[in-house]
């Protein structure tokens, strides 16, 4: 041993740990509030579009306007968490933009969607009369298929790279999904929709919420 290398005492030891375990914990700080929310909030959208197509009623507005409302509380999470991580590695930044790569998407395609949709309904009408046979396909059920294709593109980089096997497998399940409500129903489409989302957002934002209790709590403890 070199003489100007001097033994760590044993507490020196302990707050070199904590040290390590705080700079660790802080590069990959995940609350899983964010999936706790967005996973919610599509589930209770599509299964409250479900109820109004099976019992026949209408909302005065689209339910899923509300993804639009629930980006300023996003917002408001992301800052949150952006301030308590002391340290920020490369992992954050390239979940960060597929997440905002993510987003842009389904703007995208919900934009474009309702561009297409009116057009489509009307050719549909002109002709239904002018054969006098309805449309060979509804248009507006397939969109499902291709929310969800897009569902599991994040989540499953997410859950691969991250080696977080909750959204690996989530990922997977959006894209059986998408594959199989192209021979399904709408009502069974959106029923797919609230499935996905429990399964590839909500149930792996509860285990994320878990875990950073967990090592708050270690964490605090260290510190005594």
């Amino acid at each position: 041993m070199n003489k100007s290398e001097v033994p760590m005492t044993e507490k020196e030891s302990l707050e070199l740990i904590a040290s390590m375990i705080r700079r660790a914990k802080e590069a990959c700080h995940d609350t899983g509030v964010s999936a706790i929310m967005w996973g919610a909030l599509i589930a209770f959208c599509s299964l409250e579009k479900l109820a109004e197509l099976q019992f026949g009623f209408h909302l005065p507005f689209d339910i899923y306007l509300l993804t639009i409302v629930a980006v300023i509380p996003q917002i408001i999470i992301q800052r949150r968490e952006n301030k308590l991580k002391k340290a920020k590695s490369w992992e954050d930044d390239f979940q960060q933009a597929l997440w905002l790569s993510f987003g842009i998407c389904i703007f995208i395609l919900i934009f474009l969607l309702n561009v297409m949709l009116p057009v489509w309904f009307k050719s549909a009408e002109e002709y239904t009369a002018v054969t006098g046979k309805s449309f060979p396909f509804q248009l507006h059920e397939y969109t499902a298929s291709l929310f969800l294709m897009l569902y599991g593109i994040p989540t499953f980089i997410t859950g691969l790279t991250m080696k977080f096997r909750p959204m690996f497998w989530g990922g997977i399940i959006c894209w059986c999904a998408s594959v199989a409500s192209m021979f399904t129903p709408i009502k069974a489409d959106l029923a797919l929709l609230a499935l996905s989302a429990i399964v590839a957002w909500l149930i792996p934002g509860i285990i994320l919420e878990k875990e950073y209790r967990k090592a708050k709590k270690q964490l605090s403890e260290q510190d005594v």
